[in-house]
């Protein structure tokens, strides 16, 4: 009788575009051992994209309060990791509560770097995490065992979204084919500086209305007012799909045939997907921050390849003059425009 590998726990960092990068570590830790399943803590929010993630068994949903311990949701949360008889945890952030559940629920092993005074909470303390430039090179060294030098490049993260479910949302959400390409603007971001101007967005999309393609804007509650002044300076062919569900800009992104957005989750999502994505940088360092996956242009203001070669080592510091409101639209318009034609040879 083969015995099945205990489990293993992720516990990502917080916002939309970690929880896509870990699963690159999901894929790795699959390949490793394809008999252990992998599981991931979430946020509500980010909840609908495990349900996209090959090899992902489940999501534990459970949320944090920010910026308070949280003592009753992490005792809710260790409650539910104690049924699940986890092996490993592989807890991403340096914070201290965000090892504190495992801890409770009596996972045997509990990896992660050090920080915050974590010893005893964390029984695999790793070290180092500062000279790891990227995130994902962070959050791979704990899927490895120590002091193993870390792989050229990671699996990349993959969302596999079904033909026939995009068909039904569209239906449901009286998005009929029109026979026009769909171009998803996502004018949101978390940070200062890093969101593209309404305003270019608006003249983006008025010229590409006229070209003959239908506008999405995507993005949460607060992108509704950034889509309303969208659609009243490009007109008809503008549909304002914001809102709370992260599901509807998924499934909406997986129907695109190209994608402009910020630095920001939704840039994630949409390269994971495979969705063609022009994004749009400004004071983050694309070195750093950009996708796994492909993409089909990293826009940023011209003219200072100096401090984007020292962003290598220096990080977002030696950007952070960078403004997104000097790529101009013409830049992202002719990138538009070449994916949709290189989509229609």
């Amino acid at each position: 009788m083969t015995t099945v590998p205990a489990p293993i726990l992720i516990i990502p960092y917080v916002w939309i575009g970690d929880f896509v990068r870990v699963h690159s570590v999901v894929r790795l830790l699959r390949a490793q051992n394809p008999d252990r399943p992998v599981d991931m803590v979430s946020s509500t929010l980010c909840a609908p994209l495990a349900d996209y993630m090959p090899g992902l068994r489940k999501a534990i949903v459970v949320d944090m309060p920010r910026k308070v311990l949280g003592v009753p949701q992490q005792r809710e949360l260790a409650d539910k990791l104690q049924a699940e008889h986890y092996g490993q945890a592989l807890i991403m952030s340096r914070k201290w509560k965000a090892a504190l559940a495992p801890w409770l629920a009596g996972i045997p092993t509990r990896t992660g770097f050090a920080g915050e005074a974590r010893f005893g909470l964390l029984n695999d303390m790793r070290w180092g995490e500062r000279a790891l430039p990227r995130m994902i090179d962070q959050m791979g060294a704990l899927a490895l065992l120590n002091n193993t030098k870390l792989p050229t490049d990671w699996p990349l993260p993959e969302l596999r979204v079904a033909a026939d479910e995009i068909a039904q949302w569209r239906a449901r959400n009286n998005l009929v084919n029109e026979g026009r390409p769909i171009v998803t603007l996502s004018p949101g971001a978390v940070g200062a500086g890093k969101a593209w101007p309404v305003a270019h967005y608006a003249e983006l999309a008025r010229t590409l209305a006229a070209d003959g393609a239908s506008i999405w804007v995507l993005g949460g509650p607060s992108e509704k007012s950034a889509a309303q002044e969208i659609a009243a300076i490009a007109g008809e062919h503008v549909r304002d799909l914001t809102g709370t569900d992260l599901r509807n800009a998924i499934l909406a992104l997986a129907a695109a045939d190209v994608s402009v957005t910020n630095d920001s989750g939704l840039m994630h999502i949409s390269a994971a997907i495979g969705t063609p994505t022009v994004a749009i940088f400004g004071p983050t360092s694309p070195w750093h921050w950009k996708p796994l996956n492909p993409v089909a242009a990293i826009l940023e203001p011209t003219g200072d390849d100096a401090s984007r070669l020292r962003a290598r080592t220096e990080g977002n510091d030696a950007v952070a003059h960078h403004r997104t409101d000097d790529v101009a639209v013409a830049r992202v318009l002719d990138a538009v425009r070449t994916v949709l034609r290189t989509k229609s040879l």
